[in-house]
């Protein structure tokens, strides 16, 4: 099952008809979900009993139109819509504990304007333990590719794991970019502490269970010299999905989000997965 969180948005929207195209890709059923504050699901509200249906009546006409862009971009998707009560992070948290996948729009309403990611999607991307997709929009023109950024770490396999599924899914090439170096205040390291070519050697062992698991698919391999977060955002403008792992090497332990993927998150030219690991 796949779940997506809506919100009356633009970004809620997109991310409902990405859904959707999953759900088609994987032939799960869709749940669209909407948060509400606790009190507005409560029978024995009298205080704002006018609020409370006010609301309910909001959140009815959110949740009918996401599934009618669900059912219009993948009518043949099994689709639930659900009202969930409480804090929209928390509830969909919760609510995507048995689920495959999590999705949702990157900013929503009442987001800051010049800021692409929302409290609440940067709150489900770092806290929640399943696999989360945040879309802001989806590009028009694509060029059938999946990035997936890697740096060895075992949270980076997992999201190799995941790239190279959804590449096999939708017949796309799969293009796995590790950057090679990272700047410091003086420059980028020198070459002892690694060279382009051992990376390419590491970069093409980290693939190979993989390649086996996944013979059709098409891989590029690439080694770049640079900052992973640009490196990775130009790599992904153009292509259907960026996916990266939740942790790579360097990060403190208890963090569910490193800062590599927290910075792609606000900085990404098209759909984010974050794979957990």
């Amino acid at each position: 099952m796949i779940i997506v969180g809506v919100d009356g948005s633009r970004a809620g929207l997109e991310a409902a008809g990405w859904a959707a195209a999953e759900a088609t890709l994987r032939g799960s059923p869709l749940t669209v979900a909407h948060a509400v504050p606790k009190w507005v699901c409560e029978e024995d509200t009298v205080r704002y009993a006018e609020v409370a249906r006010w609301m309910r009546e909001g959140a009815d006409t959110v949740l009918a139109s996401a599934r009618d862009r669900v059912l219009r971009e993948s009518p043949q998707v099994p689709v639930e819509a659900v009202l969930l009560p409480g804090d929209p992070r928390t509830a969909l948290i919760k609510a995507s504990e048995e689920a495959e996948l999590l999705v949702v729009g990157s900013s929503g309403i009442g987001g800051v304007r010049g800021l692409l990611v929302g409290s609440v999607a940067y709150g489900v991307a770092a806290h929640t333990r399943t696999n989360v997709v945040l879309v802001h929009e989806r590009p028009s023109l694509t060029r059938g590719e999946i990035v997936a950024g890697t740096d060895g770490s075992p949270s980076a396999g997992r999201a190799l794991e995941f790239a190279f599924t959804e590449a096999e899914l939708r017949g796309a090439r799969l293009r796995a970019v590790w950057a090679w170096a990272w700047p410091q205040a003086g420059g980028f390291p020198p070459a002892d502490r690694g060279s382009e070519q051992d990376t390419l050697r590491r970069l093409k062992e980290s693939l190979t269970e993989h390649r086996e698991r996944h013979p059709g698919v098409e891989v590029v391999e690439e080694v770049v010299h640079g900052h992973p977060v640009e490196v990775l955002r130009e790599a992904a403008a153009g292509a259907d999905l960026l996916v990266v792992g939740s942790r790579g090497h360097g990060q403190l332990a208890g963090m569910l989000l490193g800062s590599i993927s927290q910075a792609l998150l606000h900085h990404t030219p098209c759909p984010v997965a974050v794979v957990r690991g």
